[in-house]
């Protein structure tokens, strides 16, 4: 595949682990475990069953009647909205879950912005009797309430992350030192982000999304490719789940949607793409926001899930290759879409979801054409920030 990881964690110019010597066997160990279980029989029948009868997989490809009418085409909806905990993160968590209990590692470390992939993580913990701890920024914890309680429900420890702007890169940062501290400790983590293998190994557990719409679309229309496929993007791992299985298919047209934040151009941003360049950060070289010392630029965005500094190194590389077309929306734009959705469909989305469906006014689309937008996640979280908002956009 032309858009797969090479040998050495690279996608193209992008990837590999630009970490600490003491995080390298780490990072080893993973990889080795990895290759040794993912492919047996064994691991995937519980790693499918547990997506089937616990998750609920597969999740419905849903045609929107009233979004299809209004945008002149054919949409439909991956809904991972539905899945148990309300996002796509959890086909991720227990893959890496299981992967560390036959590792012999017995606590969890990961980082979270939205709170889904830390309730992800706390949820599948608690399953599997593993100790759990969540790294969250400050203001993240004030503004994903609902996503802390449910963390601590489960049994989570949450640890408030104080520095810089307080959101998921300050999250990761604080993660990433306490693993460095902690090196027996398994840290899972939940972006197609960090230092190799991790990128591609969350992109493996997220491609079950691109799989299941594959033959979705199959049975719906007889043909298996869509003519678009649209995903939010901060690190990206719903993007490259919903991407991966037609990263090959040139004639699908890959969309991105990143947060613009107040505007691409107004310094209150985390549009990566637009305003980023090459670097390092969390282990890997991508595309970041960065001065001209290299300094990490705060990113902001009303979406906790996609207020981050950073991409992840695939997109990058669909970035620079042209494979994908990345897009922005606004907070304003992603408020619309959001409640527009909500009247037009009955679907509360995520924010993060509702960046990708504030595009579909951007892009000339044809009758005939299929549109698959990936529903990331449920808009439970953000019923606050909805709340402040609903008499402008009711």
């Amino acid at each position: 595949m032309k858009y797969s990881v090479d040998e050495n964690g690279f996608y193209g110019d992008f990837g590999g682990a630009f970490i600490p010597e003491l995080l390298h066997h780490n990072c080893d160990e993973l990889k080795a475990a990895f290759d040794k279980y993912f492919y047996t029989e064994e691991f995937q029948s519980e790693f499918r069953g547990l997506l089937k009868d616990y998750v609920g997989r597969p999740s419905p490809l849903y045609y929107a009647p009233k979004l299809s009418e209004k945008f002149g085409t054919n949409i439909l909806l991956k809904r991972e909205d539905l899945n148990h905990t309300g996002a796509h993160k959890v086909n991720n968590t227990i893959g890496q879950a299981l992967l560390a209990k036959r590792m012999g590692k017995t606590k969890i470390l990961a980082e979270t912005g939205a709170g889904q992939h830390g309730v992800a993580t706390a949820t599948i913990c608690a399953l599997l009797g593993l100790e759990c701890t969540v790294f969250m920024g400050e203001i993240d914890i004030a503004r994903q309430a609902p996503n802390v309680a449910r963390m601590k429900m489960l049994g989570a420890t949450v640890v408030a992350a104080t520095s810089g702007s307080k959101t998921l890169k300050d999250a990761t940062n604080e993660a990433i030192r306490y693993w460095i501290n902690n090196p027996e400790t398994y840290y899972l983590i939940g972006s197609v982000v960090g230092p190799h293998p991790y990128p591609a190994i969350v992109a493996e557990f997220q491609a079950i999304i691109s799989e299941e719409i594959r033959k979705q679309l199959l049975e719906k229309y007889g043909k298996e490719t869509p003519d678009y496929v649209i995903a939010c993007v901060g690190g990206g791992s719903n993007a490259a789940g919903a991407f991966y299985h037609f990263l090959d298919d040139e004639e699908v047209k890959l969309i991105a949607v990143e947060a613009a934040g107040l505007g691409v151009d107004s310094g209150e941003t985390a549009a990566t793409m637009q305003k980023g360049s090459e670097g390092i950060i969390h282990g890997s070289k991508t595309m970041l926001m960065q001065d001209e010392d290299g300094q990490i630029v705060e990113p902001y965005s009303i979406s906790a899930g996609l207020d981050y500094p950073g991409v992840g190194p695939l997109h990058a590389h669909l970035f620079k290759t042209g494979r994908g077309t990345f897009l922005n929306a606004t907070d304003d734009e992603a408020l619309q879409a959001a409640f527009l959705l909500t009247k037009e469909e009955g679907i509360i989305p995520a924010l993060e979801s509702s960046h990708a469906l504030a595009v579909l006014e951007k892009i000339d689309f044809k009758p005939q054409d299929i549109v698959v937008l990936n529903l990331s996640g449920r808009g439970d979280k953000d019923l606050e920030t909805y709340m402040k908002f609903s008499e402008k956009y009711s």
